[in-house]
């Protein structure tokens, strides 16, 4: 997360802090969380609708791409969950707030950026498609990032302000200047390039009057980091009269850190410096100001993991983890990204933050239609075994061992609440035993907790099949009432996937000439003009992207009883939401899948699917008060009626374009059936 503001003044010197680089033939180490922001906020990606991950996805590939033209060799870190010790919660806290403000601002109309919620599981996704070596951290990575970029003496590529601060051996590379876009040629050879600039501490610090390097982590501890609250920093600058004035907030803390320079410049190491500043504690606190400084300051020192160990033979160690007594197929599951961080801060933090999509801020958090799949989540990972119960971090527990505190937002702040876990079966209580359950039990934990019969899915793609249960949870337990258009859209926008395939995959083609391709680049064209946000429509798919989260995450701690599917075409929001516009005004279902038989049959296997657990009412059309009908009489409107002829027994429901019909069947019994009409 970095210090700010130093970023930017180290920009504003670019000259005199940085050298010109060729990047070429070299190993690179890249701060996965800096990397998969930048891409998606630099990128001119639609951020309003949930996420376009097809696009995503297209741009990840894309910068890959010219680091393998020039023979660079990635390696990606990213981080895990929180720090143990839970010193940046505030911090964390702070950051989620901005988030919501600018979810929010998205909401109505205005700028700002939020990453779509399943965006860390797309990237994953994709370097493991790309063959691009990645770890996931047990915590933040920076000091790991540091260690292994020293062990194989290359830069580091990333936006934190922080690597400015570490002491690499050859340098950092901000994302900001590194022109990936723009793969330059070596003159009279068909090697190429990516020119970049790389920081140079020792330029950094020779510029303020040779100081000593060993400095720049107090300097950061002092300038306010995510470890210092601002307060204790605000009292010792107002003692020490540093002056600090300057126009605007940019002018503020640029001034700021030129004084925190200059004044530690004077110093000869930073045992000296921290003596000084002490003379401007109280005496009472000197001893806990002296604690605080020396333990952030260690934050910029090398860490004990070999990451490069993982990268040469899969064996990642990390000294907090194993302390911890975690079993060790979870150990290794976290830090090859098959579990996620939520994970392990539930089971370590008895604690979870749940992030703010582009939502309807006056209504309930989209979150909590699926908290009762996070119960399940829960209840996996805190009913355990009394060996489990003895980890060695017990202490740092909150005082309710049996319940999870979930931290989400509750309209434009934040709430945090006691959520307990579910009580499960003697034999899902061992966490360390949990991989060795047959695969048929923890396929059934995995569906009656959302709510499917296994039977519905067999006629639907393995890739699929997930997301069609989750759907199917999503329909019974929506806040927001969906309607058939949101369903239709969401089943229509999962055909991208498969359509992808079909035109990469010329054979596939010779079943229906053109026909693939045909309605490829129709909804391509749907995902170009999405209309006007409509904040109830985003509200329930945001819904949906809970519900897939969390389903994705419960699959993941069951080791996968369903296939995970592809999140990189499986969802594209710009493309659903125009797809409802369209089918609340003129579209037929019928006559956008008609080009395609194979699409076709698809999407009718999926809505089969899912009208086994959606409420009747979802097929019902809207009765219209006889004020209303007489009104349109009198204007002499000919909107088509929704409902026709109707009886006890026999439904028929036309949309507004008259072209897509449900027949609904009543039997004695109350069940409805549905079928759609050719």
């Amino acid at each position: 997360m970095g210090i700010r503001g130093l970023m930017s003044f180290v920009e504003d010197h670019s000259n005199e802090f940085f050298t010109d680089l060729k990047l070429r033939d070299t190993k690179l180490v890249i701060d996965g969380y800096a990397l998969f922001h930048r891409l998606c906020f630099n990128s001119n990606l639609e951020l309003r609708y949930g996420g376009d991950y097809d696009s995503f996805t297209d741009v990840v590939q894309k910068f890959f791409e010219s680091l393998f033209a020039c023979h660079i060799r990635p390696y990606v870190v990213l981080d895990g969950g929180c720090d143990i010790s839970d010193k940046k919660l505030t911090t964390l806290k702070d950051r989620l707030r901005e988030k919501i403000q600018a979810a929010h601002s998205l909401s109505v109309g205005g700028g700002g950026y939020v990453c779509p919620l399943l965006i860390r599981e797309a990237f994953i996704q994709i370097l493991t498609k790309l063959q691009v070596g990645f770890v996931q951290c047990f915590s933040e990575a920076d000091r790991d990032i540091m260690t292994l970029a020293n062990h194989w003496n290359c830069p580091v590529l990333s936006s934190d302000s922080d690597f400015c601060i570490f002491d690499l051996h050859a340098g950092f590379c901000p994302l900001s200047s590194f022109q990936w876009r723009n793969v330059n040629a070596i003159k009279g050879t068909q090697h190429y390039y990516i020119p970049a600039k790389c920081f140079s501490p020792g330029a950094f610090c020779h510029h303020f009057h040779n100081m000593n390097k060993a400095l720049l982590p107090l300097f950061a501890v002092l300038c306010g980091n995510d470890y210092v609250s601002p307060p204790f920093v605000d009292a010792f600058l107002s003692k020490a009269r540093l002056p600090l004035q300057g126009p605007g907030s940019k002018g503020r803390r640029h001034h700021r850190i030129l004084a925190l320079l200059n004044w530690l410049s004077h110093f000869v190491d930073p045992t000296e410096a921290l003596d000084k500043i002490l003379q401007y504690v109280p005496k009472k606190d000197r001893q806990n100001v002296q604690e605080l400084l020396c333990s952030s300051m260690e934050e910029y020192q090398q860490s004990q993991a070999k990451l490069h160990d993982f990268f040469q033979g899969g064996v990642y160690v990390c000294p907090d983890a194993l302390n911890l007594g975690l079993p060790e197929w979870v150990h290794v599951a976290l830090a090859k990204g098959q579990l996620s961080p939520l994970i392990s801060d539930a089971l370590v933090l008895r604690r979870t933050i749940l992030h703010t999509q582009v939502e309807n801020m006056k209504q309930p958090s989209t979150h909590r239609v699926s908290q009762p799949i996070r119960q399940t989540i829960y209840g996996l990972l805190l009913n355990t075994s009394a060996d489990q119960e003895n980890m060695g971090q017990k202490s740092r527990l909150p005082p309710m061992p049996g319940a999870v505190s979930e931290v989400e937002r509750l309209h434009k702040s934040l709430k945090t609440s006691l959520v307990d876990p579910v009580t499960l079966p003697k034999d899902h209580c061992d966490l360390g035993k949990l991989v060795e359950l047959p695969l048929l039990r923890r396929q059934r934990l995995l569906l009656e907790t959302l709510k499917v019969n296994r039977t519905i899915l067999e006629p639907i793609p393995a890739a699929l099949k997930l997301p069609i249960a989750v759907s199917c949870y999503w329909l019974q337990h929506t806040e927001t009432t969906a309607k058939l258009h949101h369903l239709q859209a969401l089943l229509l926008g999962m055909l991208l996937g498969p359509l992808h395939t079909m035109v990469s995959s010329p054979g596939k083609e010779e079943l229906q000439p053109g026909g693939a391709q045909t309605l490829y680049e129709e909804l391509q064209k749907v995902k170009e003009t999405p209309g006007r946000l409509h904040l109830e429509t985003a509200h329930i798919f945001c819904q949906w992207q809970s519900c897939l989260q969390m389903g994705l995450y419960l699959n993941q701690l069951l080791n996968m009883p369903l296939p995970e599917p592809d999140l990189t075409r499986l969802y594209s929001g710009s493309l659903v939401h125009g797809l409802c516009q369209r089918l609340q005004a003129s579209a037929s279902v019928e006559g956008l899948l008609n080009p395609c038989p194979e699409a076709k049959l698809l999407y009718e296997r999926l809505l089969t699917a899912t009208k086994s657990c959606a409420p009747a009412e979802l097929f019902l059309p809207k009765r219209k008060s006889s004020s209303k009908r007489d009104k349109h009489k009198k204007k002499g409107t000919s909107r088509s009626k929704n409902r026709v002829g109707t009886t006890p027994h026999t439904r028929l429901w036309h949309d507004r374009s008259n072209r897509f019909e449900l027949l609904r069947s009543e039997t004695p019994e109350g069940h409805t059936e549905a079928c759609e009409l050719a």
